[in-house]
């Protein structure tokens, strides 16, 4: 069981600190993506990466879109990760949909975790007028996504990435995006974006005791300013940090501001 655990989501372990911290990477990503931060990090901290399953080098056939069709599959994931590699009280730093997974672990079980760290994390993607949320996106907006997916995957990713990614005179962040999106199987991929932006975890937010940061970048196509202040007026612990950084990716497109932050992060 041990050893299956750690395949099927890939997990690398390294550092010898006494204070861990889990990188956790966001859709279209792998665990490389943390790389600017773990080479920081490493000869502070006890690091622990790991690739979704459906992503990076995960186990494949661990993946069925029965089993992941809500964001509770992932977040058990995490905590069958944190048991097995004995975890408790770790710092979690999740990008994009890891930091509403990683919310849904802490309620189960909040005593893996010590603090989270959302980097461009959304509870609902989806704009809602009845309660005046704003989350980005209208409902004809994602099902012209997942028809564009669905047509044709790889100019879709080809096309979504510099829009994600921002930074366009920086065309190799595009790049790596791109060549990160276009590994996933288009299947899995359109199944996954459908569960992540179909959710709505807003009523999760004011249950969550662990403390919390929201890292806000600004142009972040997936998540707008809105979000990340309505984030943190729901968690009773949380606290709203405002980037010098552009897009959805900003530890790999600002990964000095980044990395900064989140040492100030781990200091307080």
């Amino acid at each position: 069981m041990f050893n299956s655990i750690l395949e099927r989501n890939r997990v690398h372990s390294l550092g010898q600190g006494k204070q861990t911290i889990i990188f956790a990477h966001g859709f279209g990503s792998d665990q490389t993506a943390w790389r600017h931060q773990v080479g920081v990090f490493k000869s502070l901290y006890h690091i622990v990466l790991f690739d979704h399953v459906g992503a990076g080098q995960s186990d494949i056939a661990a993946y069925s879109p029965r089993r992941y069709s809500s964001l509770y599959s992932y977040a058990e994931d995490l905590l069958e990760l944190c048991a097995e590699l004995k975890l408790s009280d770790a710092i979690l730093v999740g990008h994009s949909v890891s930091g509403i997974v990683s919310l849904l672990a802490a309620l189960v079980d909040p005593s893996r975790f010590c603090q989270l760290i959302f980097v461009g994390a959304s509870p609902r993607y989806l704009n809602d007028r009845a309660t005046n949320y704003i989350g980005g996106f209208e409902q004809s907006d994602l099902d012209a996504i997942y028809a564009s997916m669905s047509s044709n995957y790889y100019a879709w990713a080809s096309g979504f990435a510099p829009l994600a990614m921002g930074n366009l005179e920086r065309p190799e962040l595009t790049r790596e995006f791109i060549n990160t999106l276009s590994a996933i199987r288009p299947d899995i991929a359109q199944a996954v974006a459908r569960v992540i932006f179909q959710s709505d975890h807003r009523a999760e937010l004011p249950r969550l005791k662990v403390p919390t940061v929201i890292l806000q970048s600004s142009n972040d196509i997936a998540v707008p300013p809105e979000v990340g202040k309505y984030m943190a007026d729901k968690i009773p612990d949380a606290k709203l940090i405002s980037i010098n950084a552009h897009g959805h990716l900003p530890h790999l497109s600002a990964p000095d501001v980044v990395t900064q932050t989140l040492t100030e992060c781990f200091a307080a």
